[in-house]
């Protein structure tokens, strides 16, 4: 039986912070009891961010508290670096667009695909403040005219 993906924790500061171009798929290595907290749905991703070191890709200041019905000796640090696994090709790819152009790698979403959790990380570059402020005008005239819309069609319903 197959299971189908189930989002667990999402960056939705993300999006707004940066204008993401491209999005990788990457396993994690994890401890026991993280994955234990990570199914309860029990992590933030907000303040998290993504760094290469040693051809490494690795999870910073992701926060996974603590499993309580394992005790207090099998407890894990909940802010540990958690390591990411991609292809050397993806690492080189992603470490080269943050060199050279000022992109950023972000953790947008985990979730549990086929029994594993994965996590998708974005690659895109940072907004500036009018380009946000454009973004809320734009939501908002979009909201307006939705609302005039919904008025004007019950209107002609009755």
């Amino acid at each position: 039986m197959k299971q189908k993906n189930s989002s667990l924790a999402t960056n939705r500061k993300a999006r707004y912070d940066y204008s993401v171009t491209e999005t990788f798929e990457a396993g994690l290595v994890l401890l026991g009891t993280e994955i234990k907290s990570i199914r309860e749905g029990k992590i933030s991703i907000s303040e998290g961010y993504i760094y290469i070191k040693n051809n490494e890709a690795w999870l910073e200041n992701a926060n996974i508290p603590t499993y309580s019905p394992a005790g207090e000796l099998n407890q894990h640090d909940p802010y540990r670096s958690k390591k990411l696994l991609l292809t050397k090709k993806q690492i080189n790819y992603i470490k080269s667009e943050i060199e050279k152009s000022g992109y950023s790698a972000i953790p947008l979403k985990i979730y549990i695909k086929n029994r594993v959790a994965k996590l998708l990380l974005g690659l895109g570059k940072g907004k500036r403040q009018y380009d946000k402020r454009e973004v809320i005008k734009k939501r908002d005239s979009n909201r307006t005219i939705e609302r005039a819309m919904k008025k004007k069609l019950s209107d002609f319903q009755k």
